[in-house]
């Protein structure tokens, strides 16, 4: 089975959630996709470094200075981290970006946004070659284009178009929260694609979560079978939730 796995970049900031994420990404069988964000770990270097992060909508703008941090943080640091404790816990990783074989071409989201990118098209060959030959790609949320251009791409909108092209029969949106939670507060275990465009349509999800609604929607419309959005945290989260274990919120097409 194809199945891709997205990670928040607050679980790949301590060393203890990192590492136990990926003693159990290791351990799971089937041909695995990782994406990952760092959003908290960009933060926390365009400030130490005097540079003041602005957001339009739930997106990073991304002038010269960010477009240089996203290739130092997002595709250097926050990617080798992650590709190095996959590798002490048995997994063959391997670091890529979405600039690496054209896996992901883009184009610009916004001019006000600078270089923040839109996947155009998602080539799944060296997810393929890959993941056929046993390693285990590990994704960063920088694309290109064939032009030499790279845009800073959400990565919740990185993971649905590698899950799409790749044909994932499951999507895994590990975050910092327990799931979707609807009016009441309470997680909601399922959610139907117009049952979240009512949260979002109502405000109760706004921001991130809006982003990764619209993400986890776009999935179910392009054939992806089960998203999940659930907490990462939890206790051998992985491999409850790849035998069926309910937790989180439950993407169904209605």
């Amino acid at each position: 089975m194809k199945i891709l796995i997205k990670l928040g970049g607050t679980l790949l900031d301590a060393d203890a959630s990192r590492s136990s994420l990926c003693r159990q990404i290791a351990a799971a069988t089937g041909r695995l996709v990782v994406v990952h964000g760092g959003g908290k770990q960009m933060t926390r270097f365009l400030a130490e470094r005097g540079v003041e992060s602005k957001f339009v909508n739930g997106l990073r703008v991304t002038d010269a200075n960010v477009i240089d941090a996203v290739l130092k943080v997002f595709a250097g640091s926050v990617n080798h981290q992650l590709v190095s404790s996959l590798v002490a816990a048995g997994a063959d990783a391997v670091g890529l970006s979405g600039i690496d074989a054209c896996l992901t071409e883009s184009d610009q989201l916004d001019p006000e946004l600078g270089a923040v990118g839109r996947v155009i098209r998602s080539n799944p060959r060296i997810l393929n070659v890959l993941t056929e030959n046993g390693f285990l790609p590990v994704v960063a949320c920088v694309s290109g284009d064939k032009k030499g251009n790279v845009y800073n791409v959400n990565a919740d909108q990185m993971a649905v178009a590698c899950a799409t092209a790749f044909g994932a029969a499951k999507l895994l949106f590990l975050t910092d929260v327990d799931g979707v939670r609807g009016a009441e507060g309470t997680v909601l275990s399922t959610l139907t694609l117009a049952e979240s465009q009512q949260l979002i349509d109502s405000g109760i999800a706004s921001g991130g979560m809006q982003a990764k609604l619209n993400s986890a929607s776009a999935a179910i419309q392009q054939g992806v079978c089960e998203v999940i959005i659930a907490p990462g945290a939890l206790e051998n989260v992985v491999p409850r939730l790849l035998a069926g274990e309910q937790i989180g919120t439950r993407f169904i097409a209605g």
